[in-house]
């Protein structure tokens, strides 16, 4: 597996968690595993991971009304992690480490 993680989550709700409970938010690799994961983010940022949780978003269709008519797509799944992670003072796991 090349490259299990794939981009962190910032939105209001990660950056909250983040900051309050030292809870990272990362969008994984669908296969990855949760061993796979605590690996990759503590070879990545440094840092001791003390837990893992994954959860799987399902795919969305997605439907527009435009001039042209009714547009109709779909968001695909993705599987997502949040990271209990131990940060020694100084150091940062986030957008400006990614």
């Amino acid at each position: 597996m090349e490259q299990i993680l794939i981009r962190p989550v910032l939105t209001e709700k990660a950056t909250a968690s983040a900051e309050g409970a030292n809870r990272y938010t990362f969008v994984v690799d669908k296969k990855a595993n949760k061993v796979q994961i605590k690996k990759a983010v503590e070879a990545a940022y440094k840092v001791n991971v003390e837990n893992v949780r994954t959860m799987i978003a399902p795919a969305k269709r997605i439907v527009r009304y435009t001039k042209a008519g009714m547009m109709e797509g779909r968001k695909p799944s993705v599987k997502k992690a949040v990271i209990e992670a131990c940060i020694v003072t100084g150091k940062q796991i986030g957008r400006a480490h990614v």
